[in-house]
């Protein structure tokens, strides 16, 4: 993923109003993030504690721009402990909460939303990069590992895909 600014995070989201761009609060530690190891950026805005925002980087269908998406936290939480839909981490060291998206243009504006379980506070680039335990002899652990970074891309971009729907044909 290459690096972004403020800026470009707020121009990035795909179903968030001018206000509600405005008002994100970018994640703290954005100068010091390590970007190669990113597939996707996602936090938890500090000053709206519900409010969520991921950013996926630039795809050659998309003309190679970073999109994002503003996501709302459900207030309830899974009864049991829930896997994450994008990093299908077994071994989460973190919560799973369920969050919802507005979708993009008139189908947004009218109150249609997509939802997905995910880590709570967006580990999946992490998680997916642990080297998988040795699953039997000759298994290949480093490719085991990067059909789970592909798998990422590939969920995360589904989801970006469900939240644009018909916008995307534009």
């Amino acid at each position: 993923m290459l690096p972004l600014d403020p800026s470009a995070l707020r121009a990035s989201l795909v179903n968030a109003s001018r206000k509600e761009a405005s008002d994100m609060t970018p994640p703290p530690d954005l100068g010091s993030l390590d970007w190669e190891q990113l597939d996707l950026l996602g936090w938890r805005d500090p000053k709206l504690p519900r409010r969520a925002y991921v950013v996926l980087p630039g795809h050659p269908d998309d003309d190679d721009r970073p999109r994002g998406v503003l996501l709302r936290q459900a207030e309830a939480v899974p009864r049991r402990r829930a896997q994450c839909a994008w990093c299908q981490d077994v071994t989460l060291p973190n919560d799973v909460v369920f969050y919802a998206a507005r979708r993009a243009g008139a189908a947004g504006r009218v109150g249609a939303t997509v939802g997905t379980l995910l880590c709570r506070d967006f580990e999946c680039s992490r998680n997916v990069r642990v080297l998988p335990p040795l699953a039997y002899e000759g298994f290949d652990r480093e490719a085991a590992r990067q059909q789970r970074v592909a798998v990422l891309r590939e969920r995360s971009r589904a989801f970006l895909l469900a939240v644009l729907g018909d916008e995307h044909a534009g």
